[in-house]
């Protein structure tokens, strides 16, 4: 509601067209009286809004409501021609997304997740869709909520926001305030932090780049590193350029147990091996190269 009032705002000054989207979960009772108070809302505020709801067992449990609501907006975006869908989340929503990634052990990216945009693509259509955009990651929950009370704005609180068998709700409710009161503005410098990091990726990115443009070169139709130069850096340095490189390869990433014994067998000093990969790829290699091939068919 804060988002929606702040864009109605500013919408004069960029001459927005704004549309409103709410997704009724179906999970309380009251979900479709809340969308139809809401609809009615945003009509009197002079807002274009629409309302899908999910199908029954179409959005049971967090992943999959989420999942479910990013393709509902994906797909209005595209029947709207909207180049950009703005969502409200702000940095308690962030702060809550990085501790519980931390907290089951993920990959780095984990720790950036929920940035100011990413692509809203749409699986059932080809080509890119909207940019999927978070304004208000510079606010907390408290700001926001001080925004609606400064403009009397109507709220309607999912009753679900207080089952603490949802991981999200019990983390919310029973760690983040304690994390606040030992240190005020933990949520806002958690968010902070986790931006930080998404930009040292970009720039570690761009960095493995340069480093594997000088080891790469094509043999014929395959494509190899220049296996003495990998032999010179430290075990952790050459996992970190085989999984961009295998990934940039493959278009997926490796699994860390499959370059963990990539470099063992390479640290071995043995002149020739050979590592089958899923997907229907190998590397293999020599005392001077380390190729990456397809495995014939048949």
């Amino acid at each position: 509601m804060a988002l929606a009032v702040l864009m109605r705002d500013l919408q004069p000054l960029h001459g927005w067209e704004l549309a409103l989207w709410h997704g009724d979960h179906g999970w309380h009772g009251a979900s479709g009286t809340v969308a139809q108070e809401l609809l009615a809302w945003a009509r009197v505020q002079g807002l274009t809004a629409w309302t899908d709801r999910a199908a029954p067992g179409e959005a049971n449990g967090e992943a999959a409501a989420r999942d479910w609501r990013y393709s509902c907006l994906a797909r209005r975006a595209r029947h709207w021609h909207c180049g950009h869908v703005v969502s409200g989340h702000t940095a308690t929503d962030r702060a809550e997304t990085v501790l519980l990634n931390l907290a089951r052990g993920c990959h780095r990216r984990g720790l950036t997740s929920l940035g100011p945009s990413r692509p809203l693509t749409d699986g059932d259509e080809p080509g890119p869709g909207a940019a999927l955009v978070r304004p208000l990651l510079i606010f907390d929950r408290g700001d926001t909520g001080r925004i609606c009370r400064q403009r009397q704005l109507p709220l309607w609180i999912d009753p679900s926001n207080d089952d603490r068998r949802l991981k999200r709700n019990r983390l919310r409710a029973e760690v983040l305030p304690v994390l606040e009161a030992c240190h005020p503005g933990a949520c806002r410098r958690i968010s902070q932090q986790a931006e930080r990091l998404s930009e040292e990726l970009a720039t570690d990115a761009e960095l493995i780049e340069l480093a594997l443009a000088g080891l790469e070169r094509r043999l014929g139709t395959v494509v190899a590193l220049d296996r003495p130069t990998l032999a010179k850096l430290s075990p952790a340095t050459v996992k970190r350029l085989l999984a961009h490189w295998l990934e940039v390869e493959l278009g997926v990433s490796p699994l860390a147990s499959c370059l963990d014994t990539v470099v063992y067998r390479l640290r071995q000093h043995r002149a020739a091996g050979r590592l089958d990969l899923p997907g229907g790829w190998f590397l293999h290699w020599t005392s001077t190269d380390l190729v990456l091939s397809a495995r014939p068919h048949g």
